[in-house]
């Protein structure tokens, strides 16, 4: 295994403080090293980003959805996204699919590829909003016949000797607020337990999850339940933490411009720091190291490096100027340069990010 760099001894002091406040959780079976877990993302939680996120403080982590079809047909770039980093130890594999039986074969090769990782379980998407998703009858499509998902679940669970979770959405649209229903089904079938997005499929990412109707759902108590949806801030999830009945909490497109968002939401106003450029740019110099032992191509890593980097130093001065000479970098090396100019000469500045600003709410999975 490679030996990354280790962050500094300022960062690190940062980390260890506020990775110490966090509390241990148990959901059904599997237990986590907070309450606050990253939400699976579409071409976004690989392994290297997983990996990041858990050691700067989510409890957990679940990966990008990966078809079953992809899986059973052992197409190399689908069976490549079940790879778990050795380091990882509590991550869920998400998969998406309409056939149970085909979900059940992908679900067994899952769980039998990265034996030795600590905590794994696999992860049912019934919550993807997204077309070639849902028009194959998989994602949010399974909610629209919830009939068919004891057999559903109980085919794929039979072929698993780790736990079995499902991710949902409230309903298919505003007429069909179906999720309770949903989980008194599987919790029938040994599901351990639901994480639930604030929104219907039609609604895709647009306007604002209902928490009013999360925690209404999560005061039934039928399953462990995990409330996702708009925690884009530290404050928000603090907020939202304060007053949940949800046993955890995902945080999905907060932590892409705030990789510190985890580590954060334990800040008290008696603490004298805050994460400096200088910290984001440790954060990205070490991903940068992840992605190289992870990816085989150097395309790939560049424009994975700088989607990523621009939404990590959002929020910063001259970061629209910083943007536009970043996709005019030639390759990784100017990448990397460009980018420790930009955040070496920020100083002590901090973010501001507008949260009231539409951020990808053209779907992530």
């Amino acid at each position: 295994m490679t030996n990354y760099r280790t962050f500094s001894p300022s960062l690190q002091h940062k980390i260890d403080t506020l990775k110490a406040r966090r509390e241990s959780i148990q959901l059904g079976s599997i237990g986590f090293d907070s309450p606050l877990l990253l939400a699976p993302m579409s071409s976004i939680c690989t392994a290297p980003y997983r990996l990041l996120m858990e050691q700067l403080g989510a409890g957990g982590t679940v990966s990008e959805l990966v078809s079953c079809h992809g899986i059973n047909y052992k197409n190399d770039k689908t069976i490549k996204m079940l790879e778990i980093h050795p380091l990882e130890k509590n991550i869920g594999l998400q998969l998406f699919g309409e056939d149970p039986q085909a979900m059940a074969d992908a679900a067994k090769f899952a769980q039998d590829c990265n034996p030795d990782t600590p905590t794994k379980f696999v992860d049912i998407n019934m919550g993807c909003p997204v077309r070639k998703v849902v028009s194959k009858g998989g994602g949010s499509a399974l909610l629209k016949e919830p009939v068919k998902l004891g057999k559903f679940f109980s085919t794929i669970k039979k072929e698993l000797n780790i736990p079995l979770t499902i991710k949902i959405r409230t309903g298919w649209d505003s007429d069909s607020i179906n999720a309770p229903e949903v989980i008194h089904i599987a919790k029938e079938e040994g599901i351990e337990f639901v994480a639930i997005h604030g929104r219907t499929r039609t609604q895709g990412y647009s306007g604002l999850a209902s928490w009013e109707l999360l925690e209404d759902i999560a005061k039934l108590k039928i399953l462990p339940m995990i409330g996702n949806g708009d925690l884009h801030s530290s404050y928000m999830v603090k907020e939202r933490m304060k007053q949940t009945d949800c046993q955890a909490l995902m945080l999905g497109r907060g932590p892409l411009r705030d990789p510190f968002i985890f580590l954060d939401s334990y800040k008290t106003d008696e603490d004298n720091f805050h994460f400096t450029p200088t910290d984001h740019l440790e954060v990205i110099e070490r991903f940068h190291e992840y992605l190289e032992d992870y990816c085989d191509r150097e395309r790939t890593i560049l424009i994975t490096l700088r989607k990523n980097i621009v939404w990590m130093v959002a929020g910063y001065p001259n970061v629209t100027h910083f943007r536009n000479a970043m996709f005019r970098a030639a390759d990784i090396k100017e990448t990397m340069a460009i980018t420790k100019e930009f955040l070496t000469e920020l100083g002590e500045s901090k973010k501001q990010i507008d949260h009231t600003q539409t951020f990808m709410a053209g779907g992530h999975g």
